[in-house]
Order: structure tokens, then C-alpha cells, then sequence
């Protein structure tokens, strides 16, 4: 498991608007990188919705927002539609950055883990969220970033 400090892996994949994404793209920015286990679930879809609610504050602190999901590509643009997300979701079918980043242990496993990491500007992580409850976890991370 990762832990702050810790270098972020780097990653490329494929967002729900079929673009490649970087985190190198985001050098210079804090990223909050925010596994959720599936589009379109209850939990997911709350979650999703309190990180678009505030995502405002996090881009007045110069805070990308990034989902990652398994799903595919399609599966993720219907959920951004139809909930707004102004933020990429990332399709990682192959499982390469959950498993860098300690969201799965396993290529198979079907779904990640709800975990979050905010990396530095510098590409370090700053802090990891590994007990995540879906209804305040937006609003938590900002709170301990503005530090209220």
C-alpha cells in the first residue's frame, strides 16, 4: 500500500471521453485520484455527485479531479452524462493502476477498492483515504485540504 511520501505511480489511461490522461499531464497541480468500484451504483453515483458538488473548491485550489473505474469507456460517459462530472473518469480495464496504487491486488478482481489519494504537485502523495464512506468523503478531503 502506498503511504504519503511515497512517489506516485505514473499512469496513462484512457478517460470516458476517449482521451489519453496522464498524471504527468497534471505536474504542477494537486491530483485527488478517487477509485470507485462501478458507474452508475448507488454508492458510486453519491460519491460522484459530492465530488462534482464541490468540485468548484477543488479547482480554486488547483486540485484535478480523477475517478478510476474498470468499467469501459462507454460505461463511464453514460455516468459522467448523466450526472455532469466536469472531470475525467479513467477506464482502467487492465487494472494496471489500481493494482500500482493498491486499489486491487488482483488483474481478475472485478471491482477496486474505495480509496482515494491526493498527490502533490511534485507528483508525491500526500495523503491516502482508505476508509471512505461514499456520502462525505468529498466534502471530508476539501474540509482537511482547507484545512477547516
Amino acid at each position: 500500500m502506498l503511504k504519503a511520501g511515497d512517489p506516485a505511480p505514473n499512469f496513462t489511461a484512457t478517460s470516458h471521453e476517449g482521451r489519453s490522461v496522464s498524471l504527468a499531464d497534471f505536474r504542477g497541480r494537486k491530483v485527488l485520484l478517487w477509485f470507485f468500484p462501478e458507474a452508475g451504483t448507488p454508492g458510486c453515483t453519491l460519491e460522484g455527485r459530492g465530488f462534482r458538488d464541490h468540485q468548484e473548491y477543488f479547482d480554486d485550489n488547483n486540485i484535478q479531479l480523477l475517478g478510476a473505474s474498470f468499467d469501459s469507456v462507454e460505461r463511464n460517459a453514460d455516468f459522467a452524462r448523466n450526472h455532469d462530472f466536469k472531470f475525467p473518469l479513467l477506464c482502467d480495464f487492465d487494472r494496471d493502476i489500481a493494482i500500482a496504487y493498491g486499489a486491487c491486488a488482483d488483474p481478475k478482481a472485478r471491482y477496486c477498492e474505495r480509496i482515494s489519494f491526493l498527490i502533490d504537485e511534485n507528483g508525491m502523495i500526500a495523503r491516502v483515504y482508505d476508509q471512505v464512506d461514499p456520502r462525505d468523503h468529498p466534502a471530508k478531503v476539501l474540509a482537511e485540504i482547507l484545512g477547516v
